[in-house]
């Protein structure tokens, strides 16, 4: 099947970017998970002058996410994605299977991604953690004083999110949406991340949100604990993070 995959994923290159210097197969085919279903994700780098851009297609009846990125487009997508502390763009070099490389560019890029992950994305800045601080700390009085299940479940949906974001700073840890959430959490922290989760699991399924209260509160210890009288920020705010006066 990987096999398979990639001389599909050769052919789909050398049809639509036959002047790309450089490919890396991804996802879950690098990764030797594939299944007969799985889709394709391919980064192409570009010769200087053409476009940065993200195209999913199909191509022989399966789905492709093609990542294009000229030299320049791909150093902005990198400084973006460890401002954002997702990484996207390095997960996707450093664990792919180079199919194509014609001038040794992409070995130095897959080496310098990879070392980019191991060292982990900035840390949040002192305005920052405490915008987070003080949004999980009204986020957990209101999780507390939730009238009904469905309010508890949106709560509970942010505690977890900005908990997550909070202990990721705090172990220096890349953090991830969708499937990467989970995945990414567990990496920063394999036992306070399970609890988040598991606890989040629970207030879904029966409603009582103490446990995720209980795990929230320990990542929030961790960042310097619960931040609320004294808090203060102007407008426009300096930092990602809470806006003066209301949630994140």
């Amino acid at each position: 099947m990987r096999e398979v995959l990639i001389d599909q994923a050769k052919r789909l290159v050398a049809e639509r970017h036959p002047d790309a210097s450089a490919v890396v197969l991804a996802g879950s085919v690098a990764a030797g998970r594939a299944r007969a279903g799985s889709d394709l994700d391919l980064a192409v780098l570009l010769p200087d002058g053409r476009e940065t851009h993200r195209e999913t297609l199909r191509h022989e009846g399966r789905v492709v996410e093609v990542f294009a990125h000229t030299g320049a487009g791909l150093a902005e997508l990198r400084a973006f994605d460890a401002a954002s502390r997702r990484g996207v763009v390095q997960q996707l070099y450093a664990t792919g299977l180079v199919l194509l490389d014609r001038d040794g560019r992409v070995a130095r890029i897959v080496a310098d991604c990879r070392a980019e992950l191991l060292t982990g994305p900035p840390p949040l800045g002192p305005e920052q953690r405490e915008n987070l601080r003080y949004a999980l700390t009204d986020l957990l009085d209101d999780l507390g004083d939730a009238p009904d299940r469905l309010e508890a479940l949106a709560i509970g949906a942010e505690v977890l999110r900005t908990a997550a974001d909070l202990l990721s700073d705090h172990h220096r840890a890349w953090t991830g949406t969708g499937k990467w959430f989970p995945r990414r959490l567990l990496a920063a922290d394999p036992d306070l991340g399970r609890r988040l989760l598991e606890a989040h699991r629970a207030l879904g399924e029966t409603g009582d949100p103490t446990a995720l209260a209980a795990a929230a509160t320990a990542a929030l210890a961790l960042a310097g604990g619960p931040l609320s009288v004294g808090y203060r920020r102007g407008w426009p705010p300096a930092a990602r993070g809470a806006a003066p006066g209301g949630k994140r």
